[in-house]
């Protein structure tokens, strides 16, 4: 679209580009039809707010995320103003309709697929407090401006990192005071650490409540994950054979129980 536009207006003008972040897709646009630009940035990218406090939460598989975000939505005192970030548009829906049974008509769900009035109406309904529960995909997170939210809360860990500030970003407004929590399972490690490496910090990492319970992990999202492990080695370490090819080709240790197995003989 800024592409069409650039070809129509006059050559002689003066072109000003206004971007929340500078990823390297907006780099090689702003190098397309910008000469010797001068760059004036407001804060530092890729730094989160010093007004929101960060914590992290080590969970095992789905169901259990989905059981202690709906422990910690039951302190309706507390997580008053909330906003839960997943990064699919399916998690979203599924995680939104679980809370929507709990919660009734606290809880709105808005991403990609919902219509533009669907959307507005959630926003507006957020902003006045007449929903005080929105879970929202990565494209909704850097248009929402809405002041007071108590909290965020990252279902998921973003797999495009400077989504993680942008989510946090909306709580902690103004200068107030707001609180970011994030859920992460073991294949979802390498992006928290990518993503503190980042920030340039650690985010400190919260002990589960005792009573939460801890659900066992199906067998599929068990492969899923190991799956989504080895591509992440293989990424860092292009020789990587797998899990399943160590495991494969592991030497064998000879069984004393087995029929096949015969003792030298003496002579």
């Amino acid at each position: 679209q800024v592409r069409k536009l650039l070809e129509i207006i006059p050559r002689k003008r003066q072109n000003l580009l206004f971007s929340a972040t500078m990823m390297p897709k907006v780099l090689r646009l702003s190098e397309e039809f910008l000469e010797f630009p001068t760059t004036v940035e407001i804060e530092p990218q890729s730094t989160p707010a010093e007004t929101v406090s960060q914590s992290v939460y080590y969970l095992p598989n789905l169901r259990t995320k989905i059981s202690f975000v709906e422990k910690l939505l039951f302190d309706e005192e507390t997580f008053n103003k909330v906003i839960v970030f997943c990064k699919t548009r399916e998690t979203a829906t599924n995680v939104g309709k679980y809370l929507q049974r709990k919660y009734l008509d606290q809880v709105r769900i808005i991403h990609a697929n919902k219509d533009q009035n669907t959307r507005l109406k959630a926003f507006s309904d957020f902003k006045t407090g007449d929903i005080r529960i929105l879970v929202a995909t990565d494209v909704t997170a850097r248009g929402i401006d809405v002041s007071l939210v108590s909290h965020v809360i990252n279902f998921d860990v973003p797999l495009i990192y400077e989504d993680y500030v942008h989510r946090i970003g909306r709580t902690g407004r103004a200068k107030q005071s707001g609180i970011a929590i994030t859920f992460c399972t073991e294949s979802e490690r390498y992006h928290l650490a990518k993503i503190e490496k980042m920030i340039r910090m650690e985010i400190p990492l919260s002990s589960l409540p005792s009573d939460l319970e801890i659900y066992e992990t199906p067998f599929e999202e068990q492969q899923e994950m190991a799956m989504e492990i080895d591509r992440q080695k293989r990424r860092e370490d292009p020789s990587f054979k797998g899990a399943f090819h160590e495991k494969k080709n592991k030497p064998k240790t000879p069984d004393k129980k087995s029929k096949k197995f015969v003792k030298n003989k003496k002579k």
